[in-house]
């Protein structure tokens, strides 16, 4: 980890629509970031360029990737608070690092992320955790996992990205019965212009379609998401 008090040249870095969502909803202070399945290390390094007091931790399992990223972070951030780690995230060594940790992950199906949130849990239930989290489907499911869980829900939104779209979800391990998490989300649909107001009707047309399809196909009992969607009101 690199710790020092002079300042330094650092790259702008440019964020995807979905990406910079994701950077701007970093709106607490945490002691440890964590950027899991980090890929380039692109939202990590946006938080890094705030030069704020936190310990930014850079987290995938490809060696390669963690390589150039750990040499990229030499260059342009000496003398920012971070570390890389190539390891599976569900061994996130939490407990080295005193304080309060925000654990963000992206990037991936649902499905993942349900595995990668439950071990952390499990692991370390004592510690104050927040998790962001951006999944690339199965949204619905892992809505089900961060009730049963009684996580508490800080912020969500939805972002349209390249004709596809991203549920970005805030909780945390904090229980606060005010603020469930909602099967379907709540925040979410609520828009303040016509154009987040469209976003999100063509979103929930879409997530209609989907589970009405596999419902024909009978492939699973899927007519209480189905119902839960259909009482959205936009």
């Amino acid at each position: 980890m690199k710790v020092n008090s002079k300042k330094s040249a650092q790259p702008s870095v440019k964020l995807s629509k979905r990406l910079q969502a994701i950077e701007q909803m970093v709106t607490s202070q945490y002691d440890h970031i964590w950027d899991c399945c980090c890929d380039h290390g692109l939202i990590g390094s946006a938080l890094l360029s705030r030069e704020e007091d936190t310990t930014v931790h850079f987290v995938d399992i490809v060696p390669q990737l963690m390589a150039e990223l750990d040499n990229k972070l030499q260059r342009f951030y000496p003398n920012s608070r971070w570390k890389t780690h190539c390891l599976d995230a569900v061994k996130l060594p939490l407990a080295q690092c005193k304080g309060k940790h925000l654990i963000i992950i992206a990037g991936v199906g649902g499905d993942l992320m349900i595995e990668f949130i439950e071990a952390i849990y499990q692991k370390s239930p004592e510690l104050a955790i927040d998790f962001l989290l951006c999944p690339v489907h199965h949204q619905f499911s892992l809505r089900q996992t961060l009730i049963a869980l009684d996580f508490s829900l800080k912020n969500e939104m939805l972002i349209e990205e390249n004709r596809r779209f991203y549920e970005i979800v805030l909780v945390s391990t904090a229980r606060d019965e005010s603020k469930r998490v909602n099967p379907v989300g709540d925040m979410l649909w609520q828009s303040i212009s016509s154009h987040q107001s469209t976003t999100a009707q063509r979103y929930l047309t879409k997530t209609l379609n989907h589970y009405q399809r596999i419902h024909q196909g009978k492939r699973n009992d899927v007519q209480h998401i189905i119902d839960a969607y259909q009482a959205i009101e936009l």
